[in-house]
């Protein structure tokens, strides 16, 4: 069975502003998601559903979902933030989403083969998803507790106009991921690469120290997962209107846990994407070369 696509695409883009999933950035309107399809699509996945909040369906059935048709299949699930297990109530005042692996648990009844999760918003490239792909389509049949990641070096991953977010990760010998810590503020100081810890301090890291760009591997046993971790998180959590389920918030519990592994698919590929206005044309400039040398039609669909 061929590996499912699973495409985060319900943020608004609070930093970029508007529906910057829609933006065209490639010669022909083409949005960075239609390149992460095209690259899904030789890179063996077989099919691509998208979680989408329910408000902007049409315009993305329309501007989105219209042009794969023939190509793969696809379908929609939608996250809001109301959609809690049962016992719990979203607070009135809580209007920031629950984050990440909340948005993965939307798929859970539409995905039961191996699957990957990629934000919407992000250009990964075509070895990423040649990796990926290769690696969930070789899982013997069954198979769980089985848990990858394309781990980005932080150097390649940043923004010239601002921080980012990235997990930051941490490997044995054997390629394994340890730890995976989501850092919310990354940038360069001072010319050195440093995150910012939960005391506000700007602690340094290494050039090549992987990180998680949200390009997971998962069995579909990670549903059930989620589901017991998002009840114990919204036990503790419910009450904090800035509380986020991070997807490695789940992956470290399970790999330190020893329920799972995840093993690290290392690459040296040079993420880039929009997250501020500013990073705009520098990305359409990036795709418009990868057109140039060939890497790429002229037009995708």
């Amino acid at each position: 069975m061929k590996p499912t696509l699973f495409v985060l695409a319900a943020g608004m883009g609070s930093r970029y502003g508007g529906l910057k999933q829609l933006d065209g950035l490639g010669p022909n309107g083409e949005t960075i998601m239609d390149y992460s399809i095209f690259d899904a699509i030789r890179g063996g996945f077989g099919k691509i559903v998208f979680v989408i909040r329910k408000d902007f369906e049409q315009d993305f059935r329309d501007k989105v979902l219209s042009k794969y048709e023939g190509h793969i299949p696809t379908e929609l699930v939608f996250q809001a933030i109301t959609d809690l297990p049962e016992g719990f109530t979203c607070p009135e005042e809580r209007a920031k989403p629950w984050g990440t692996n909340h948005a993965v648990l939307m798929g859970k009844n539409v995905i039961n083969e191996p699957f990957a999760v990629i934000n919407a918003d992000d250009f990964y490239g075509r070895d990423a998803f040649a990796v990926m792909g290769k690696w969930l389509g070789e899982l013997p049949e069954g198979s769980e507790g089985k848990y990858s990641m394309v781990g980005f070096r932080v150097c390649n991953t940043l923004s010239e106009n601002g921080s980012v977010a990235r997990g930051v990760c941490a490997t044995n010998e054997n390629g394994m991921l340890t730890d995976v810590v989501e850092r919310t503020e990354i940038m360069r100081v001072d010319g050195e690469i440093c995150y910012k810890d939960e005391n506000g301090e700007w602690i340094g890291v290494g050039e090549q120290t992987p990180v998680s760009m949200n390009f997971w591997g998962f069995t579909p046993d990670y549903f059930k997962y989620s589901e017991e971790q998002f009840v114990d998180f919204l036990k503790e959590n419910i009450d904090k209107p800035k509380a986020e389920f991070f997807i490695p918030l789940v992956v470290d519990k399970l790999i330190n846990s020893g329920k799972a592994t995840c093993e690290v698919l290392d690459t040296t590929a040079k993420w880039f994407g929009v997250t501020y206005a500013a990073d705009r044309q520098a990305t359409v400039d990036k795709i418009q070369s990868l057109v140039d040398a060939g890497e790429y039609p002229n037009k995708l669909f």
